[in-house]
């Protein structure tokens, strides 16, 4: 959590933009390794490649910083303090209810474009599009964030709300040109929302506690992403949208979620940075 303390936003949007990479290579290589290894073997390729990272990993180096004060207690009573911590919670909560919303259209967009009578090279192209936008709305989120025109939970903030914006408006592209625009439009913020994340927890837990901070969070988060995309099939289903798999109802599947996106996003803003007595050096 010490690295990069006055880029830390740029930092993380350059390094999880290799995401939006590996997501956009992955979609046609998948296949390809199923096809010709089998799903066992396209698995133990796929874990080679990221058995890689232990590379990425063994560079990592603490760092030493002789005037720092002692960091903080670890271990389980550093636990028990972040799930007594409002802000924390609050801010964990917030992203909850963005994962619901999140993986959306990233789940059900090929049904969607097929519904608006896209073929299966168009429907490609929307997703590969969407993946490309993720990754620059990564970098470009990082670049502005470290600039000090305006605090960084604020940028945080105003990404998140237009991902929940775009999210609302994608049901409203009912043709490939519309749906890429939206798409586009939607990959941007949406991915410029996830390093403003992971370096906002420093803002609200402080550098010495973030290890554990970014654990719980994600965990959290779980729920979130594995109940979102399901939930909002459903509704579309008992909506009686049809079609696609039951996900292409202009206002039901991509539309289910964003209200509470929106909605309790704004619980993000009221964030107060752990007192140090708590979280050590922040």
């Amino acid at each position: 959590g010490r690295y990069f303390p006055a880029r830390r936003a740029l930092a993380t949007g350059l390094a999880m933009s290799g995401a939006s990479v590996s997501g956009l290579a992955l979609g046609p290589l998948v296949p390809l390794l199923l096809d010709t290894y089998g799903w066992r073997g396209a698995l133990l390729l796929l874990a080679a490649i990221s058995f890689n990272l232990m590379v990425a990993g063994a560079l990592l180096r603490p760092l030493d910083v002789p005037s720092e004060s002692p960091g903080p207690p670890r271990g389980q009573t550093g636990l028990s303090r972040l799930l007594r911590h409002g802000p924390f919670l609050r801010y964990a909560l917030a992203f909850v209810l963005v994962d619901a919303g999140y993986y959306v259209p990233y789940v059900h967009g090929p049904a969607r474009a097929h519904e608006v009578g896209c073929d299966e090279r168009r429907a490609g192209l929307v997703m590969a599009a969407t993946a490309v936008a993720d990754g620059s709305g990564r970098v470009v989120a990082g670049l502005l964030a470290a600039r000090p025109a305006a605090p960084l939970l604020r940028h945080l903030f105003g990404w998140s709300v237009l991902t929940g914006l775009a999210l609302l408006l994608l049901p409203l592209g009912t043709s490939f040109g519309g749906l890429l625009a939206l798409a586009l439009a939607y990959g941007f913020c949406a991915g410029a929302v996830v390093p403003l994340q992971f370096t906002g927890v420093a803002e609200v837990v402080g550098a010495g506690r973030l290890i554990h901070a970014i654990g719980l969070m994600q965990m959290f988060e779980s729920f979130g992403s594995l109940l979102g995309a399901p939930f909002a099939g459903r509704k579309a289903a008992r909506c009686g949208a049809g079609g696609a798999g039951g996900v292409g109802g202009p206002r039901t599947s991509h539309g289910g979620n964003p209200g509470v996106v929106v909605g309790l996003i704004f619980i993000i803003v009221g964030q107060k940075k752990m007192p140090p007595a708590c979280c050590g050096v922040g």
